[in-house]
């Protein structure tokens, strides 16, 4: 037998009471002024992590001299589209925006109920289900404050909470170390990456030329794709947006297709091209590239260009995540809320072009940096993931309880 399952039979052995959240906690009725907050302490819907990831600082002040203030131990909730997942335990004293709930242990019952123990509660998959059932809105839903407090939780003793939040933790603490390594090998691999693309200060090392993308290449505009032209099979297209939250360094297989019929009318990707997604409400995101290396040719959406090149197609689109390459580019994106850059502008972004061999020796050294810190499949995004299933799956049997009559 388990410490829990001792507990439990220990403790409450019929079952535990549940009751709405409400005659547990409250909403934050105090307030604080503005002046009084930093980028610390300062909680904006904005600088709340989604996926139940917490917080990071703020980049911008509040809009309101006075806030709702919130404490160590409050939950602070993001309220605008629930289905993000936008949750924090706070460990120190701040204030938020409106947009951001600040739930509260109520006085008398937090001899019964730890803080911790509530934010697992509701940092769950269950809990943001039923909120998102009773959001209001469709474009921007905004969860009920009322149905959130009628929310019901399990209320076990003070010991089995305590050890289920113990246990918890631990899986959380390896995440974040697993998370910390992941971030320091992702800062080496950014590190290393520049240095290996990078304008060598006497341009005969490695025989390395200097050239304009245009020198050693075209830039093609996509054509037409609608999301609304997707079909669940048919010849393999590339649609811009999907360059940004999909494709990685290169590409083999696409993840939409569109009719054959209207493909063949449609400019396309080549074995070696670069598909370059050169539109982004971020200016960090103009001109996101992936290498397509399938066998098949695919129809590219506008908004995205085919970079049509002589080089490896992998160290192309390795050199266009470097700062060289951002840096360029910077002054070239036009724009307002949206913004683009030009073909005529890519091409005049210059780029070292070393020996192919020398650009196949950086590429096969890029790609196992690549594999380790971006694969789902190995690597330590892989581990990660696989601790996150582990913990869902413990937080779930862990925080299921049979109610008392």
């Amino acid at each position: 037998m388990s410490r829990i399952d001792h507990l439990i039979t220990k403790h409450c052995p019929e079952g535990v009471a549940f009751e709405d959240l409400c005659k547990l906690a409250c909403y934050s009725d105090t307030r604080i002024d503005a002046a009084d907050l930093d980028e610390t302490n300062f909680v904006g819907v904005d600088n709340l992590r989604p996926n139940m990831a917490g917080k990071n600082d703020a980049s911008y002040s509040a809009n309101t001299a006075r806030l709702t203030a919130f404490a160590a131990g409050d939950i602070l909730l993001g309220n605008i589209r629930p289905y993000l997942k936008k949750i924090w335990l706070a460990d120190r004293e701040g204030g938020c925006s409106g947009d951001v709930l600040a739930i509260r242990i109520r006085k008398e019952r937090r001899s019964e109920l730890l803080p911790e123990f509530l934010y697992r509660l509701i940092a769950s998959d269950d809990f943001f289900a039923y909120n998102m059932q009773h959001a209001k809105g469709a474009k921007m839903p905004r969860g009920s404050k009322d149905a959130i407090l009628r929310y019901r939780i399990p209320v076990p003793p003070l010991e089995v909470q305590q050890e289920i939040v113990a246990i918890l933790d631990r899986f959380t603490k390896l995440e974040a170390e697993l998370e910390a390594e992941l971030e320091a090998r992702r800062r080496q691999y950014q590190h290393y990456r520049d240095t290996l693309l990078s304008f060598p200060e006497d341009a005969n090392i490695r025989a390395t030329r200097i050239l304009n993308l245009g020198e050693v290449g075209n830039f093609i505009r996509g054509s037409g794709i609608q999301k609304s032209d997707f079909v669940d099979a048919g010849a393999g297209c590339i649609h811009y947006g999907q360059i940004h939250t999909h494709y990685g360094t290169w590409a083999k297989s696409t993840k939409s297709f569109i009719r054959p019929d209207l493909a063949a009318r449609l400019r396309k990707a080549h074995k070696g091209d670069l598909v370059i997604a050169t539109t982004s409400e971020d200016d960090g995101a103009v001109a996101k590239a992936v290498a397509w290396l399938g066998d098949e040719p695919v129809a590219v959406s506008t908004d995205a260009y085919i970079f049509r090149h002589t080089l490896n197609p992998k160290y192309v689109s390795y050199f266009f995540q470097t700062e060289h390459f951002q840096s360029q580019k910077r002054p070239h994106v036009t724009g307002t809320k949206v913004r683009r850059i030009s073909g005529d502008s890519m091409a005049k972004i210059k780029i070292p072009v070393p020996p192919m061999e020398e650009q196949e020796r950086i590429v096969a050294i890029l790609d196992r940096f690549d594999e380790l810190t971006s694969s789902l499949s190995t690597g330590l995004p892989a581990e990660i993931a696989a601790r996150r299933r582990q913990y869902a799956y413990y937080r779930d049997q862990l925080l299921t309880f049979k109610e008392a009559a």
